[in-house]
């Protein structure tokens, strides 16, 4: 005991205290509840055996049972057109966004951290705030597309079968914008001006010197990014919850929010500790792609 304590104090197991006490933080808070999750999707989970570690074990049937349910496919497609529309949407206004405020006009600053406020508002706000402006009856979004001549009549968002999940998707585009362009204004940031200075005297039009060196030198930023909104769109749940709670009839339901639904209103927990373990992979994939997009970065 005194060779390990005189180790770390002398600075030679210093890095290696380092590491073990965030592995074990993580290992306690998140990784135990995940092998939790785990397990019970491969048995057998009821109210009465909810408090039990050792539970009938049923193997795959549970995966099984889901995707026979006829609901099942619907919610899974619901959930790649959400998560496909709100990264896009992010993204591109994002990425506008950075652009327009690179070129560093007077109270360009000032006017950027403005932005910021969607970014640092709870998604429960954000969801009751849109659900004021999604109103079908007196909605400040059907009066703008009203008066700009789009429709002639109210469109019920939160109700209506065809536009409840673009509801949320509009929600979650305005709520991870902010988000979008602050990390991309640090990748325009990173980018020398002598190479834009070079292609300009070389004869390349704006169109030229931003496909031939813009997008080249944010390819590990824009990789990251797309990888952490993957993370963040399958990790949203509170706009669900406060604007179309899935509805109607699962129309705007997705695999975050059902897994809720089936482990605390049906109290289905297996099936939706089973859900959970889809969304776990898809989450896996993205942090993949999120390191590998990152691992050539410098620090200095």
């Amino acid at each position: 005991m005194k060779r390990v304590l005189s180790s770390i104090t002398d600075g030679r197991g210093f890095d290696i205290a380092l590491v073990a006490l965030p592995l074990a933080f993580l290992l306690l808070l998140s990784g135990l509840p995940l092998l939790y999750n785990v397990l019970m999707s491969f048995q057998e989970v009821d109210m009465f055996s909810l408090g039990t570690l050792w539970r009938p074990f049923v193997g795959f049937e549970n995966y099984r049972k889901l995707f026979e349910q006829p609901e099942t496919l619907p919610i899974l497609g619901n959930t790649a057109i959400f998560v496909t529309a709100s990264i896009a949407g992010q993204f591109l206004i994002g990425f506008g966004l950075a652009l327009f405020f690179w070129t560093n006009f007077p109270g360009a600053s000032w006017l950027r951290g403005l932005f910021l406020v969607s970014w640092v508002m709870p998604g429960l706000v954000v969801g009751a705030i849109w659900n004021w402006i999604l109103s079908g009856d007196f909605g400040v979004l059907n009066f703008l597309l009203r008066e700009s001549g789009l429709i002639s009549g109210n469109i019920f968002w939160r109700s209506d079968p065809n536009y409840s999940l673009w509801a949320v998707v509009i929600a979650n585009v305005w709520l991870g914008t902010s988000f979008n362009m602050i990390l991309l204004s640090v990748g325009l940031s990173a980018i020398p001006g002598d190479l834009y200075e070079a292609a300009e005297l070389d004869g390349a039009n704006a169109w030229q010197r931003f496909w031939t060196i813009t997008l080249p030198m944010m390819r590990s930023s824009i990789g990251a990014l797309i990888a952490l909104g993957l993370i963040f769109t399958l990790q949203q749940f509170d706009l669900f919850a406060a604007i179309t709670s899935g509805g109607p009839n699962n129309s705007s339901n997705v695999t975050q929010y059902w897994a809720w639904d089936m482990s605390f209103r049906q109290y289905d927990f297996a099936k939706g500790a089973t859900i959970s373990v889809i969304m776990i992979v898809f989450v896996m994939l993205a942090s993949i792609v999120y390191v590998r997009s990152t691992r050539h970065e410098v620090r200095g």
